[in-house]
């Protein structure tokens, strides 16, 4: 298999249930109740719509976010306005966030497939180890009839799946010594998000996975109460982890993409053609999400070189013979939908 490309608290509940979505008629005619009912005035309705994503201001899926905002504002002269909140402001846990898109209280959010695993296990097939051939064959797959398909399978969580962007490929680090084979992992507690899947593939590898929120990685780091995590690089990069883990691993593990997505309850709400011009701006976002992404990823690169930090590029094939007890246990449920991914071109 054909290495991959490099790379890469909870939700306070109160004020997030009863915020909602805004909505008036264009008559005049305001409404403000909760969840967004709308009015009984003029021709097409008003909404103002929530977006949350963990990442801070500048990052690439925020990036995206606020240009499908923009494009769906245009689109529709200012009669849909998408908000985004970034940096965690609607909640820092990516499962709590999703929580809160599924029940309504969040609209729109920009979410990690593997945390939405535990809300659609279709998801996890995208988080196999060294499924994709290349960046090129992952986004055929993903913006093909087999990405359509998974997006689809969100409306099971009362999920509308709108577009991907691209997440880089994982990585591991650690602040302990170099890790070039599996076997370097052994008794290292690596973080991980919170999914089965993650854990298990780590432990399978060697390492002591430890499931732990994304925000409270740094100090976990830097305190000891983890000796490592795994991430892409521009992640590594903007958290400050590489400050305190040098030690990088680039064996590109998992090419987990991101989702930007709707929540059931506010696209219900929608006609016909307002879902048509909102999906259609989250596909065009995506290509300004992914133009961002790779000059972050080689700014972090960059970066990390400058600081000193320690990269050990490593035999893949060694890797994946390690993971193949993993394959044994999750591909099987995916089996006719991976074979469909490696046969792309």
């Amino acid at each position: 298999m054909k290495k991959m490309s490099k790379w890469l608290t909870s939700l306070s509940v109160i004020g997030v249930l009863g915020a909602g979505v805004t909505a008036c008629g264009n008559a005049g005619t305001t409404g403000n109740t909760a969840n967004g009912s709308n009015s009984t005035g003029g021709s097409a309705p008003q909404y103002v719509f929530r977006l949350a994503d963990i990442q801070p201001e500048g990052y690439p899926t925020v990036v995206g976010d606020e240009a499908f905002a923009k494009e769906v504002e245009e689109k529709t002269g200012g009669r849909i306005q998408i908000k985004v909140y970034p940096g965690g402001q609607l909640g820092s846990d990516e499962n709590a966030v999703a929580q809160q898109v599924q029940l309504g209280a969040i609209d729109f959010a920009r979410i990690n497939a593997s945390p939405l695993s535990s809300f659609d296990p279709e998801l996890n097939v995208l988080s196999l180890p060294y499924l994709f051939k290349s960046s090129q064959q992952e986004w055929d797959v993903l913006n093909g009839d087999i990405g359509k398909q998974i997006l689809d399978s969100l409306s099971s969580a009362k999920m509308v799946g709108l577009t991907y962007y691209d997440s880089g490929a994982r990585c591991f680090y650690n602040s302990k010594h170099p890790v070039v084979h599996p076997s370097d992992l052994k008794g290292l507690k690596i973080r991980v998000q919170q999914s089965n899947l993650f854990v298990d593939l780590v432990n399978t590898l060697g390492g002591s996975a430890t499931p732990m929120s994304y925000n409270e990685v740094y100090n976990a780091l830097q305190s000891g109460v983890v000796d490592g995590a795994e991430n892409n690089l521009p992640s590594y990069y903007t958290s400050n982890h590489y400050k305190v883990a040098k030690y990088l691993t680039l064996d590109d593990h998992t090419r987990t993409p991101e989702i930007l997505l709707a929540s059931q309850t506010a696209w219900n709400k929608l006609s016909p053609q307002d879902q048509e011009i909102i999906r259609q701006a989250a596909i065009d976002s995506q290509k300004v999400e992914r133009d961002a992404w790779n000059k972050l990823e080689q700014q972090a690169l960059d970066a990390v070189k400058a600081n000193g930090n320690v990269i050990s590029q490593v035999d893949v094939s060694e890797w994946q013979k390690a993971v193949q007890p993993f394959y044994d246990k999750y591909g099987k449920q995916y089996e006719q939908l991976i074979q469909e991914i490696q046969q792309t071109q």
